[in-house]
């Protein structure tokens, strides 16, 4: 292989130096940590984990070398879909916790420098949320129901759903009510779960109430949001019918075309939340989860009057293919450079396979069906070895990077879950069709041989852990230089010292298809995506994702050289 470059990525380099900002603006090459609070660490032994246990568990990720935690929701919550159900936007669900508890939380991560990220769920409330009973209890027409998305039924007695809209957990997006007098009344829009009503955001006084919900979690110490469905708040005028022919990731479904997902009017909104978040010190951040077709249509929530970041969705569905994730690469670079906000690179979170199992997978999976006991089977080493180099890939990129919990640990879908342990909406509103999300959520193993892997004290877990799960706990893992965990521990000591993540992109001829290669700085970044060794450049290898190979790299692997003297 040859060293000299092909020049840099497609973002121009006026355009990547605008992306990479300021000292001070922390998020914009930060590594941050998702936490799924029910699956983390279980302080009380109820199987559920809680807001204490992440607490205890805090020096683990200063140790790993994170700069920010996001928390998946911990809210007052029916928890029918795992807390996304919001009947309480103020305050923690006893099943996690208290707001003392937050606060001690945020205390402690502020004294390890872990910033903190609140998970907000801004389209939809829990159906048990005071202002939907209200809803219920109320007229046709009233302002009670004028917050959220009640219309007439279509057919000769309203008997039909007002549109063809369908839930992402499958099922029509509608749900008809029964009003007072025992009649069968107005429909209720509802693109989640039926218990999960969608929000007007035509409504002032939804729009007053988030500012509300905002500045409650910042004035008491939260960095930032991570926005939920943050495309899907604002709805076409009329709500017209979809395509049925379209077809397309649940989460995107539609497209540009969609009249329900990426619609204008939600700019506006986010330009009132930046000028609230701005309104604090501390480089308050605002992430969107906008699930768009296109780097370049993720990019419009990351204007600089708009949010900070926004999820990186089609570098992390992209096939394990080293030509299509360098147009991925290009395109975002180029989108969000664009705008001058930073990329986002993210592999895992709690609704799509873990990468260690995705990157395998050699059938049709759309986000959010899952994989299950009835599914093909898959190669479990090749996952295991494509997720290291992977991984190696994304935290070698400049911009942001989202890892997953459970993730260092080289943890694998979970695809062996009896059916009746399944709690995702999706397996039930299917009928067993589709598997959901579960298998990504089952809690952590922290020490080998300890009840419940060191989950919870009394061996309680609310998704059963697999046999074999000991093998990756932490505690096994910590110093064993092959380990997943200590590889996580090295990349990410790499990426500050090497400040990659301030860098850019120049690629490298590297005479195959098969193979991806770029200069950062002063790395030179390897990965073999094709079946049979490649040549490599002698150097100083400062990373790689298995055994290092003298003159090769081996299929499915990635090497990190140094090229120069680190700064």
């Amino acid at each position: 292989m040859t060293v000299p470059t092909t020049g840099r990525s497609d973002a121009s380099p006026d355009l990547i130096e605008r992306a990479a900002g300021s000292a001070s603006q922390w998020w914009r090459n930060a590594v941050i940590y998702q936490i799924y609070p029910r699956s983390f660490a279980d302080s009380d032994g109820d199987g559920i984990g809680d807001l204490p246990g992440i607490t205890s568990r805090l020096d683990a990720l200063a140790e790993l070398g994170v700069d920010a935690i996001w928390l998946s929701p911990f809210m007052v919550s029916p928890q029918r879909d795992a807390g996304y159900d919001v009947a309480d936007f103020c305050d923690v669900d006893p099943l996690f916790g208290s707001l003392e508890d937050f606060d001690a939380l945020v205390a402690r991560a502020h004294e390890l420098g872990i910033r903190v990220i609140v998970d907000l769920v801004p389209n939809h409330s829990s159906s048990e949320h005071p202002w939907f009973r209200a809803a219920l209890a109320a007229q046709e027409g009233s302002a009670e129901r004028g917050r959220y998305i009640f219309r007439d039924g279509r057919g000769e007695h309203g008997e039909l759903p007002p549109n063809n809209w369908q839930s992402v957990f499958g099922g029509p997006a509608w749900t008809r009510v029964t009003e007072a007098d025992g009649a069968p009344g107005q429909w209720y829009l509802h693109l989640f779960d039926s218990t999960q009503p969608d929000f007007d955001w035509t409504s002032t006084e939804v729009r007053e109430e988030f500012i509300r919900i905002l500045r409650f979690w910042l004035d008491r110490g939260a960095d930032g949001f991570r926005i939920d469905v943050a495309h899907g708040l604002v709805k076409a005028e009329g709500l017209p019918d979809i395509d049925p022919d379209v077809d397309g990731d649940a989460m995107d479904a539609g497209g540009a075309d969609s009249p329900y997902w990426g619609q204008p009017g939600v700019h506006e909104i986010y330009r009132e939340w930046r000028t609230v978040a701005d309104s604090y010190d501390g480089d308050r951040v605002l992430a969107a989860e906008a699930w768009m077709s296109t780097t370049t249509r993720t990019a419009l929530w990351v204007r600089h009057d708009e949010l900070h970041q926004a999820f990186n969705f089609p570098y992390l569905m992209a096939p394990w293919s080293a030509p299509t994730l360098r147009a991925v690469i290009d395109d975002s670079l180029r989108a969000f450079g664009g705008v001058g906000a930073p990329s986002t690179w993210v592999l895992s979170n709690h609704d799509v396979v873990r990468h260690a199992s995705r990157l395998a997978i050699e059938f049709e999976n759309p986000q959010g069906h899952g994989i299950g006991p009835a599914s093909p089977t898959i190669d479990a080493a090749r996952g295991a070895r494509r997720a290291r180099a992977a991984t190696m890939l994304m935290l070698a990129l400049p911009g942001s990077a989202y890892l997953f919990q459970g993730e260092e640990l080289g943890l694998p879908e979970v695809v062996d879950l009896p059916d009746d342990a399944r709690h995702d909406p999706t397996w039930h509103r299917t009928n067993g069709e589709r598997y959901g999300r579960d298998g990504c959520r089952v809690p952590l193993p922290w020490e080998a041989g300890a009840p419940a892997a060191g989950f919870s004290g009394t061996g309680a877990s609310w998704l059963p852990q697999p046999d074999g799960w000991d093998q990756y706990a932490r505690d096994r893992q910590r110093g064993d230089d092959g380990s997943s965990l200590e590889l996580y521990r090295a990349l990410l000591a790499v990426r500050r010292r090497y400040r990659l993540a301030q860098g850019a992109v120049e690629w490298i001829d590297p005479g195959s298809p098969d193979v991806l290669a770029f200069r950062n700085g002063d790395a030179l970044v390897i990965v073999n995506f094709g079946s049979v060794p490649v040549a490599r450049p002698d150097g100083v290898v400062l990373a790689s994702s298995g055994p290092v190979e003298p003159g090769v790299i081996a299929p499915d692997a990635a090497l990190w050289l140094e090229v120069g003297t680190a700064g």
